[in-house]
C-alpha cells in the first residue's frame, strides 16, 4: 500500500476529541476548537511609544542642537494614569511609555531629543504630527478575527489571547496515547544488560513524539513476548486511553506477539507499506467493553518507529486534537551527497537541514536501527517512488522535524 493511502485509512480512525475549556496557561500545544474575536481593539487608547514629551508638533517642528525650543512642562504622566490637563501652545506633559495621549496632543518627542528636565524641558530636535503615538486598533480592531479555530497555542497566541482578556479559551483535550513495547529481549534504562538483552528506546522515544505533537504520552509497562500478558496490557490501555500506539512484533517473525494476538480480533489490519523504513504498519481498533479505541502498531528498529510516527501518528494526533495544520512543514533544499533508494518504495532519509544555505545532509547510517544518526537529524530526506538515485546537487524534498 503507499504512503498516502495507508495515512489515510489511520486518519480514518480518528476524530477531534470532546471540546474543554482551559486556562491560558494550560492550553499550550492544543488547537483552538473555535474562532477568537477581538472583543477589544488593540490598544484600545491612543499611547504614547515612547518615554518622553506630549506635545504639539508645530512647537518644536524648528527645534535644532543649535536652535533648541523651551516648553513649559505642566504635569507627568505615568502609564496606568490620566490627566485632565491638555496640552496647549508652548506647553509639553513628560510622558511614560504605554500612558495615554493627553488631550491636545499631536506627538510625542522622545527624552533622548531633549534634556529631560520638568519645569522647563528643551528640545533639540522636532517630530513629525504623530510621532511615537500608537493609535487604538492599530494592532488588532474590535470585531476583529483574532484566531481561527484550529489554531495550534504557541506562546505567541498565548500572547494576543491574553491581551483582548481571555482567561479561558475553548479547546479540543489532549488525545491519551497509551504506549507500548513489547519484547521479551527489551530492559528498561539503568538496568544492567545481559547477554542477549536491549534497552528500551523505543516507548522514551514515542512517549516524547507524543508530547512533542500536544498529546499526553502514556508509558505503560512493557510486555514480553506472551500473549495473555499483551491481551492484558491492551485491555488496560484500552479502558484508560483514546489511542494506542505499540512497537515491535508486527513482521513475520515466529514470536511476534502483536501481530498474533491482533489479528484474532478482526479489527485490526497489517499491511505492508511502500516505505524504508517502516514497511510493515498495522493500524485498526480494540473494543473493551464497548468502548472501541483506536490502535497503530508500528515496527520495533527505533527508527523505523520513528519514521512511521511521523507519517501516520503525528498527523492522527493532530487530527485529534483538531488541528488546521497536521503536517509538519516541508521545503525544497540542495542534496550535498548522493544517495541509493528502492524505486518500489519511497525512502524517508535522515538528515540535517542548514536552513541559511538551504542544503541538506544525509546524517549517520541509513539502516532502521541507527539511533546516532537519528539523534543528529532534524529533517526526513524524502526520495519518492520512482526514484532510484539522487546526485549531489539535486533539489529534494525534506520534511522539518526541528533541531
Amino acid at each position: 500500500m503507499s504512503v498516502d493511502d495507508y495515512l489515510a485509512r489511520v486518519l480514518s480512525l480518528v476524530s477531534p476529541t470532546e471540546i474543554v475549556s482551559l486556562r491560558l496557561t494550560d492550553s499550550l500545544g492544543c488547537a483552538l476548537a473555535e474562532n477568537v474575536v477581538a472583543p477589544w481593539s488593540l490598544p484600545n487608547f491612543d499611547n504614547s511609544s515612547m518615554d518622553g514629551y506630549a506635545v504639539l508638533a508645530a512647537d518644536v517642528a524648528a527645534a535644532t542642537a543649535d536652535s533648541p525650543v523651551a516648553l513649559k512642562v505642566i504635569a507627568d504622566l505615568a502609564a496606568g494614569y490620566i490627566t485632565d490637563l491638555a496640552v496647549l501652545p508652548g506647553t509639553a506633559i513628560r510622558i511614560m511609555t504605554g500612558a495615554p495621549i493627553p488631550a491636545g496632543t499631536t506627538a510625542v518627542v522622545p527624552v533622548e531629543r531633549t534634556d529631560g528636565q520638568m519645569g522647563t524641558v528643551t528640545i533639540h530636535e522636532g517630530v513629525d504630527d504623530g510621532a511615537f503615538i500608537r493609535r487604538a486598533g492599530d494592532d488588532v480592531t474590535a470585531g476583529d478575527l483574532v484566531l481561527p479555530a484550529g489554531t495550534v497555542i504557541t506562546s505567541r497566541q498565548i500572547a494576543v489571547l491574553a491581551a483582548i482578556g481571555l482567561a479561558e479559551i475553548k479547546v479540543h483535550r489532549r488525545p491519551r496515547i497509551g504506549v507500548l513495547s513489547t519484547g521479551s529481549e527489551l530492559v528498561d534504562p539503568g538496568t544492567p544488560l545481559e547477554s542477549g538483552q536491549i534497552v528500551d528506546s523505543n516507548s522514551y522515544l514515542l512517549v516524547a513524539a507524543c508530547t512533542e505533537a500536544g498529546a499526553i504520552g502514556d508509558r505503560r509497562p512493557r510486555v514480553a513476548d506472551d500473549e495473555a500478558e499483551f491481551r492484558a496490557a491492551i485491555d488496560s490501555a484500552a479502558r484508560e486511553c483514546d489511542l494506542i500506539l505499540t512497537s515491535g512484533g508486527v513482521s513475520m517473525g515466529a514470536y511476534d506477539t502483536v501481530k498474533a494476538v491482533l489479528s484474532t480480533l478482526g479489527s485490526v489490519d497489517f499491511i505492508k507499506t511502500a516505505m524504508q523504513p517502516g514497511m510493515p504498519q498495522g493500524c485498526g481498533s480494540v473494543t473493551v467493553d464497548s468502548r472501541t479505541v483506536p490502535i497503530i502498531t508500528l515496527p520495533g528498529n527505533p527508527v523505523s518507529s520513528y519514521v512511521s510516527f511521523e507519517n501516520f501518528v503525528r498527523p492522527a494526533i493532530r487530527t485529534m486534537l483538531g488541528a488546521e495544520t497536521i503536517q509538519r512543514p516541508d521545503r525544497m533544499a540542495t542534496i550535498t551527497e548522493g544517495m541509493q533508494s528502492p524505486g518500489a518504495k519511497r525512502q524517508f532519509a535522515r538528515g540535517h537541514l542548514d536552513r541559511a544555505a538551504g542544503t541538506v545532509t544525509p546524517v549517520g547510517g541509513q539502516g532502521s536501527h541507527v539511533v546516532g544518526g537519528l539523534a543528529q537529524a532534524n529533517c526526513m530526506i524524502v526520495i519518492n517512488e520512482g526514484v532510484s538515485s539522487v546526485a549531489a546537487g539535486d533539489s529534494v524534498r525534506v520534511i522539518e522535524c526541528g533541531e
